[in-house]
């Protein structure tokens, strides 16, 4: 008998994929990752450095496509670059000449797909624009060039950039990193709300694993390179989270679970070269 209501189908499925860099006979990145991410959740991934979390973004993105496996996203097979990702770095990338209002319009004006429909409803995307903008704080910026603006609240551009167009994946890689902790946590709670407002199905790559813990519904932790997926964490704190949970006794166990993974991850590969050695 067929079930009359089927089970919904992840968002994102990534299945036994391999990426070699230059060719099948090049490094070995990621080997063997198989994963998947439910619609509007939240997922961190953390590893060492190297171990391929950058890779497998740019895969799942459809920037770069597997050597080995395949990438499903939003029902269909990844083949192409697509426009249904918003992308987030550690710097903000923002064009030092257009202002802040500007740059966040920037990917209606360049994405193909999205072009048309800009020129026709210009004002609705203006309008759009600057709720993001007030939305994180940035109401009343809008005029301002990046330059006038700190490196907290340039990061702060770069996140409605990437989600002017409304994307249904978010991927963030490192979008803090380079800021203090101060202003890192104020912007974590700044990303918790705008994904409880808009919810996209969110990918946070990061080595901060305070932020993973704090940010996600769950955390992957991926070995050494070649990079495989050897554990996952579900985290179950309340939404919306408070900075005072981070202090908590259950929180940093979990941040310590996962700092003792990676440096099992690390001394395995260390071992290994010894071993070679």
């Amino acid at each position: 008998m067929v079930d009359p209501v089927p089970s919904r189908r992840p968002f994102a499925e990534v299945s036994d994929v391999s990426m070699y860099y230059g060719g099948e006979h090049g490094t070995l990145a990621l080997e063997d990752v198989s994963m998947s991410i439910n619609h509007g959740e939240i997922v961190a991934v953390v590893g060492p450095s190297g171990c391929g979390k950058s890779t497998l973004m740019r895969l799942m993105s459809g920037l770069w496509l597997p050597t080995e496996g395949g990438v499903i996203i939003d029902g269909h097979e990844v083949d192409r670059p697509l426009s249904i990702v918003g992308m987030a770095f550690q710097n903000p990338t923002l064009l030092p000449w257009r202002s802040i209002l500007d740059n966040v319009m920037l990917p209606l004006e360049v994405v193909e797909e999205h072009r048309l429909r800009f020129r026709r409803h210009k004002a609705e995307y203006l309008d759009k624009a600057r709720e993001l903008l007030k939305l994180v704080g940035l109401s009343g910026f809008e005029d301002r060039l990046p330059y006038q603006l700190s490196g907290g609240m340039q990061q702060r551009a770069s996140l409605c950039r990437a989600l002017i167009h409304d994307p249904k994946l978010l991927m963030l890689d490192e979008p803090f990193a380079a800021l203090d902790i101060f202003t890192r946590e104020d912007l974590w709670a700044v990303l918790e709300n705008v994904c409880l407002v808009r919810k996209p199905t969110v990918v946070l790559v990061t080595h901060d694993l305070r932020e993973a813990v704090y940010l996600a519904d769950r955390v992957l932790v991926m070995s050494a390179r070649p990079g495989r997926i050897i554990a996952e964490r579900r985290i179950d704190f309340a939404r919306p989270r408070r900075r005072e949970d981070s202090f908590s006794p259950a929180f940093n166990g979990l941040v310590q679970e996962l700092r003792d993974l990676i440096d099992l991850a690390r001394s395995a590969v260390a071992g290994e070269a010894a071993d070679v050695g």
